[in-house]
């Protein structure tokens, strides 16, 4: 039989959202997903037995390079703090700040991969004035670096794979380990941030069922109501670059279907976004925060005819928690 994939999975500063999430994978489920294409998760903290000095054997054998480790998945941002030092954050019984554990390990596994807006790039772990000097493993916010650097590579010549999301939908963290396994992931399918592309050069906006509203303009006023969340309620769906609405979450949500605007939580620094999240700051009464591939005179100039054209049920069922026109009825004539 060949060589199962390994897997070891560490958390660091954050709240386990993450881990929470996969354990909610589509059926088969989490384990028979793994399995199917020959993975094996070495430890994670809340699935599996082993723990305490059964653990720290492990590490400090893959650590030492005594035992292989193909895969290298960290949830949760790593705290340098106070001071540089990593002491916030100690992994228990070993005396050791776990950013050094990760660093250690992470020149040793063939890749990296981070899991969550936290490991990519601080996430609300790191929202100002981020007291425990918390960053992600190859991002600060937007910014290259974080807690391996700006240049690193792992032994197989990959940067940190991001996976950005809070939480990651759990189709995400399993095709990318999948994609890793069987080899089929390298530095190409991956975007500036360290991203698959198969996953991120989407748009939220993409499958979203509030579009008839977004195409009319026709917004939502209230949290409540069924319109565009964009104008006025702080929806980033345009912008934020994810496939949540074409993969839906446990068989049918997502974060727009269920009425919440999408607060683009896939990008760098999104928890800092200089205003509530649920409002859309504007600019001469215009959204500051446009289509990413949209000049904005043309945004302007179409959102005035779109609302020209606004049909009356589009515009009435937009600010109602319900529909409350229904489509007219057209009968064919024979």
């Amino acid at each position: 039989m060949p060589k199962p994939w390994s897997v070891l999975w560490l958390q660091s500063g954050g709240c386990g959202g993450c881990s929470m999430a996969l354990s909610c994978a589509e059926p088969p489920g989490l384990y028979a997903r793994l399995a199917a294409f020959g993975i094996e998760l070495l430890w994670h903290p809340s699935l599996s037995e082993a723990s305490g000095a059964e653990v720290i054997a492990l590490l400090e054998a893959i650590a030492a390079g005594e035992h292989p480790l193909d895969c290298l998945c960290i949830e949760g941002a790593l705290l340098r703090g106070p001071h540089g030092s990593g002491r916030f954050h100690v992994l228990g019984g070993t005396g050791v700040p776990t950013i050094d554990w990760v660093r250690r390990l992470a020149a040793r596994a063939r890749c990296t991969v981070a899991v969550g807006s936290c490991a990519v790039s601080g996430g609300f772990s790191a929202c100002a004035p981020n007291p425990t000097e918390a960053c992600g493993l190859q991002f600060e916010d937007a910014r290259r670096g974080g807690a391996l650097g700006a240049d690193w590579r792992s032994p197989s010549g990959l940067p940190v794979i991001a996976l950005g999301g809070c939480a990651v939908h759990p189709d995400w963290v399993l095709e990318t380990l999948a994609a890793l396994a069987l080899g089929e992931l390298d530095a190409g399918g991956l975007d500036a941030f360290g991203r698959p592309r198969a996953i991120y050069e989407r748009l939220v906006h993409h499958g979203c069922p509030r579009n008839e509203y977004y195409e009319y303009k026709a917004s939502a006023e209230k949290p409540s109501d069924l319109g565009c969340l964009m104008e006025h309620l702080g929806c980033r769906g345009t912008q934020a670059h994810a496939d949540c609405n074409e993969r839906v979450w446990n068989g049918g949500g997502s974060c727009t279907r269920a009425g919440f605007a999408c607060i683009d939580c896939v990008a760098p620094g999104f928890q800092n976004p200089g205003h509530a999240f649920q409002r859309t700051p504007k600019l001469g009464g215009i959204p500051v925060g446009l289509p990413t591939d949209m000049p904005k005179a043309w945004f302007v100039a179409l959102a005035s005819l779109a609302k020209a054209a606004t049909p009356a049920r589009v515009r009435e069922n937009a600010v109602a928690d319900h529909p409350v026109v229904p489509p007219k009825m057209h009968v064919r004539k024979p």
